[in-house]
């Protein structure tokens, strides 16, 4: 034992040193320099509930204060001992070090409180600061949880995630700031989040998290606003979580690292730049100078589901990627890639583009951005785009349009030829974007027709709005949009806005994609050297473009009265040039709630992620729990309310 407290002596002298270095770095950096106490935190007005929640083991790295402000002057924040080594604490706290270095080692629980999944010392405070020294990973205590006051704040709706994760893991390694994200752990786990766990998942989940930690940190992840278990989230979106078991430390850091841009991107506090015009002039020469040198031939590459025969969404895109190849036939190289129908065929269709030589892979739906994201990581020098919007990955870039704008056309004309004031919406999906489309529409029928109200139905909860339309006596219908610059599809009847009088169709006119001069435009934009002009840092880019950028338009029906075509041609030309705004006006949803009240513009971000709908729309977007099948797997990826809808199970630990 004289030995123990000989070396316990020494042991002491190194702690303190380590505390004293702490405490100067964090004053520099201008953070508290002791242990953070409970008390304090929670105010004298605190009136939650206390629970007992019984022996646990605590991981030492969520021990961050005491429960009273008594002795901490004693301590570091991170537990180490400052005193000097005369006094009565010294001696105490070298004589449990002796007992750690014996064979009788520390064996009584401390005492903690518990707070929003951390921890707080009531008793045992010198046995943590002796424990921490040595690098224990856990120090068993017994824990009495402080419940937070009710609030709408994430951290807090987290945190009742939490108590059900805890309930079925017993584990508090893990503590999300944002409500969702424990659903989203376990189902990348091949878990519900109220399934228990074995003791065997538990011991591995624990050790394969603590080597993903290790690699975030050795990264200097900690100069992030970012928990490694949000990072984590990341991780398993590209890499399967039994990879942590299987690489060396080296590796999973080597991994990590090549997904690094996309943890820094998702770390920012906006970690999505939406990109609203296309810009790719070279404005000055010393800009020429100092950009790289620009590629003089590209291969494209594009990617599908499904293929031009069974999908016009495939078919707009194509014709898109072959007028671009037209314009620049000299320059680019195009190869087509069909049926990415599944994530395995998405893989494996991309993997090939980048093997036969693609500078450029565009996916063209939204539902290849997962595995377009694992290829991007795999291959950083290929540029990567996905066709959607959203995404706060700074690998793959996104592309969509507003086609809110087109909308307000066709409504202004809908609106006009509504001899009833009564039209028929057909909705798709509801995604991002799509209820500003809506809007947009309703706002342009106002326009003309002060007494239009618009009646909303939604394909993807089956049924026949159509006939539903014709049945009650609507004959102005809005129906799916043309998927390309073709006046056919708007004879059709399945596109586009029109009239419905004793059964024959009478088309008025659509909003229309132009993929063709998006392709164009990003290709010129790599071929002249600007792709990443305006654009540096990890910040995620997403082209959500407009009519000003030429990637959208309204396809007219020659029968269309020819002052609607000259009404369609002024709003066209106000929209482009900026003059006209459809939503700056006063703004009224349902149920009376005013969102503009006419003297301000609506941003970007407000309108891309809308989730209401105007005064005049008589109908109501549908909950995940109402869409067919086939609607799902779309509004996963780009639902307006995503976040909110539970993960399918993947995977497994």
């Amino acid at each position: 034992m004289a030995v123990n407290l000989l070396e316990s002596r020494e042991e002491y002298v190194s702690a303190r040193r380590i505390a004293q270095k702490e405490v100067k770095e964090l004053r520099v950096q201008g953070k508290e320099t002791e242990p953070a106490v409970l008390d304090e935190i929670l105010g004298e007005n605190y009136a939650g509930a206390v629970q007992e929640v019984g022996l646990v083991n605590i991981p030492t790295e969520r021990i961050l204060g005491t429960k009273t402000a008594g002795r901490i002057s004693a301590f570091s924040a991170g537990f180490m001992p400052l005193l000097p080594p005369e006094t009565e604490f010294a001696q105490k706290w070298m004589h449990l070090c002796a007992a750690h270095m014996s064979d009788e080692g520390i064996r009584t629980p401390i005492i903690c409180y518990e707070y929003l999944g951390n921890f707080y010392v009531q008793e045992g405070n010198k046995r943590v600061s002796v424990l921490k020294h040595f690098g224990a990973s856990q120090i068993p205590g017994t824990v009495y949880r402080v419940m937070p006051e009710p609030s709408d704040e994430p951290r807090i709706l987290a945190y009742h995630e939490f108590l059900t994760f805890y309930a079925a893991t017993g584990l508090y390694d893990v503590q999300f700031r944002q409500p969702g994200d424990y659903e989203k752990l376990t189902s990348y786990l091949g878990k519900d989040l109220n399934q228990k766990w074995t003791e065997r998942e538990k011991r591995t989940f624990r050790a394969y998290f603590r080597y993903f930690k290790e690699a975030f940190y050795a990264n200097r992840g900690s100069k992030l606003d970012l928990l490694p278990e949000e990072a984590l989230l990341l991780w398993l979106k590209v890499y399967p979580f039994r990879d942590l078991g299987k690489k060396t430390a080296d590796e999973i850091k080597q991994a990590l690292s090549a997904l690094w841009a996309d943890v820094v991107s998702i770390s920012q506090d906006t970690p999505m730049e939406l990109d609203v015009a296309a810009d790719t002039e070279l404005k000055s020469s010393l800009l020429n100078m100092i950009l790289p040198i620009a590629p003089s031939h590209l291969r494209v590459a594009f990617v599908y589901q499904l293929d031009t025969e069974t999908s016009t969404w495939a078919r707009g895109h194509k014709d898109g990627a072959e007028y671009m190849h037209k314009v620049l036939s000299d320059r680019v190289s195009i190869f087509h890639y069909f049926h990415a129908d599944s994530p395995e065929e998405a893989e494996q269709l991309l993997e090939q583009a980048v093997e036969d030589g693609a500078d450029v892979v565009f996916a063209t739906t939204p539902r290849l951005s997962r595995a377009t994201l694992k290829m991007a990581v795999k291959y950083p020098r290929v540029r990567f785009l996905n066709c959607s919007v959203d995404a706060p990955y700074s690998s793959v870039r996104t592309y969509y349009s507003r086609i809110y704008e087109a909308k307000f056309i066709t409504g202004a004309i809908a609106g006009a030829m509504a001899n009833n004031d009564r039209i028929g919406y057909v909705g798709t999906n509801p995604i991002f974007g799509v209820p500003a489309s809506i809007n947009a529409f309703a706002l342009g029928a106002q326009l003309t027709n002060p007494r239009a109200k618009i009646t909303l139905r939604w394909t993807c909860v089956g049924g026949d709005p159509v006939e539903e339309f014709i049945q009650s006596g609507i004959n102005v219908i809005s129906n799916k949009d043309v998927p390309t610059v073709d006046k056919k599809y708007l004879e059709f009847g399945t596109y586009g806005t029109y009239m419905v009088e004793d059964g024959v169709l009478s088309p008025l006119g659509s909003p229309c994609w132009l993929w063709g001069h998006f392709y164009e435009t990003v290709i010129r934009s790599i071929l002249n050297g600007t792709w990443d002009k305006g654009h540096e840092g990890h910040h995620a880019l997403n082209y959500w473009w407009g009519m000003e950028s030429g990637v959208i338009d309204v396809e007219l029906a020659d029968t269309l009265p020819d002052g609607l075509v000259c009404l369609a041609n002024m709003l066209r030309e106000g929209l482009r040039n900026g003059t006209i705004d459809p939503f700056r006006r006063r703004v009224v949803a349902q149920g009376g709630r005013v969102i503009n009240d006419g003297s301000r513009t609506l941003s970007m971000e407000e309108l891309l992620h809308m989730d209401w709908l105007c005064e005049n729309v008589e109908g109501e977007i549908p909950s995940f729990d109402e869409l067919a099948p086939f609607a799902k797997a779309i509004v996963r990826e780009l639902g307006i309310y995503r976040d909110s809808i539970p993960m399918e199970k993947e995977g497994e630990i």
